[in-house]
């Protein structure tokens, strides 16, 4: 099938066509300054599902605290999340923490080079796998994601669903047999800068495209037609009831997530996925409390409502303010804190969101 599609494709004039734009028009970006695999590979993790103006203050943070490979392998979980704050998918720091290890440990702080090897390591994916193997160390290797699939069925006008993983092994063949051996790394950079700029989702600007003349899509007329992507199922609203919970000494009651499943190892207010049935929320949260933690509350006022949306499911958060009435026993996940001590735990987006407008503003009354 990939060599019918590539019938009558000028492959080495689309080679120089692309090259030669990403030469001239390239972003000028803080990861393009350095090919080392290690900060090749933490830039592509944090690319992924983040935009890259977003991208930039965490990667320039990040690379400040944790410069080398050894450096992120030394670090503890809790100092990696905290430094991941804010982009959220934690469980991408956490696999590149895993993964870093295993390469200090392994293969003696080298990222491997190896196909077979490089994609053994924890988190790294078909896509980040290309990309490290042709940008840090010139391999012919595809580096395909959304944005690429997009670029190439207009190109070659494919009309295969790209929400499906078969259509992904797809244009993984196709660029296997049209990638320039000569120069992978601008080859598959000037992919997804091209998808970036260019050929984006919606009103691609041809007009300017560097390989219009290649394009199909464009002389049929069906570029805003193309790609062909199933839509995913609109994310399953869960309802939670949080607490903002004091003790008499003005702290604040936190938790630890598992160490396993969503944002794993994240601090968070204490809360619950609420039930059926008659009990109100509050009620709710108090037994839960007590049952969970064999701490005793009382809830007072209503705060605020936050959600937080994943890929499958939104939280939706009631969040109330309320009192430690009994005694308090701190455990490794159960922890009784300052105002200032929320600055140096991770916390996800959405409980960041509840200690900037509930904590500070109790602390400003």
């Amino acid at each position: 099938m990939t060599l019918e599609i590539l019938n009558n494709f000028n492959i080495e004039q689309f080679q120089n066509d692309l090259i030669g734009w990403f030469e001239k028009e390239q972003r000028d970006l803080p990861w393009r300054k350095n090919k080392d695999p290690y900060r090749v590979w933490v830039s592509e993790i944090m690319l992924q599902q983040t935009r890259v103006e977003a991208v930039k203050p965490y990667y320039a943070n990040f690379m400040g605290k944790f410069p080398t490979l050894e450096a992120l392998a030394n670090a503890d979980d809790e100092e990696v999340l905290k430094a991941w704050e804010g982009l959220g998918y934690y469980s991408r720091a956490r696999n590149l923490h895993a993964a870093v290890k295993e390469v200090k440990e392994v293969y003696g702080g080298i990222v491997p080079s190896d196909v077979k090897k490089i994609e053994k390591l924890k988190g790294v994916g078909p896509y980040t796998k290309g990309a490290i193997l042709s940008i840090a160390y010139g391999i012919p290797e595809p580096a395909v994601d959304g944005n690429v699939m997009r670029v190439l069925s207009r190109i070659l006008s494919v009309w295969d669903d790209i929400a499906k993983p078969k259509t992904r092994k797809v244009f993984e063949e196709i660029v296997r047999e049209i990638i320039s051996a000569e120069n992978p790394s601008y080859f598959n950079q000037g992919l997804m800068e091209l998808g970036a700029l260019i050929c984006i989702p919606k009103n691609p600007a041809c007009l300017l495209c560097p390989v219009r003349e290649h394009c199909r899509g464009y002389a049929e007329g069906v570029q805003k037609e193309l790609p062909v992507k199933s839509k995913a199922k609109a994310p399953t609203m869960v309802p939670i009831v949080a607490g903002v919970l004091q003790t008499e000494d003005g702290r604040y009651v936190i938790n630890k997530r598992p160490s396993t499943g969503l944002l794993a190892n994240m601090w968070e207010f204490p809360n619950i996925e609420l039930g059926e049935g008659i009990r109100s929320q509050k009620e709710q949260l108090t037994d839960y409390m007590k049952e969970k933690f064999e701490l005793s509350i009382s809830i007072d006022e209503y705060a605020m409502n936050v959600q937080h949306t994943f890929t499958h499911r939104t939280w939706d958060i009631f969040v109330f303010y309320g009192k430690v009435t009994g005694d308090i026993v701190e455990t490794d996940t159960l922890k009784f804190v300052s105002k200032e001590a929320f600055e140096q735990l991770p916390f996800s987006k959405s409980h960041r969101t509840i200690y900037e407008n509930c904590v500070e503003k109790i602390t400003m009354q």
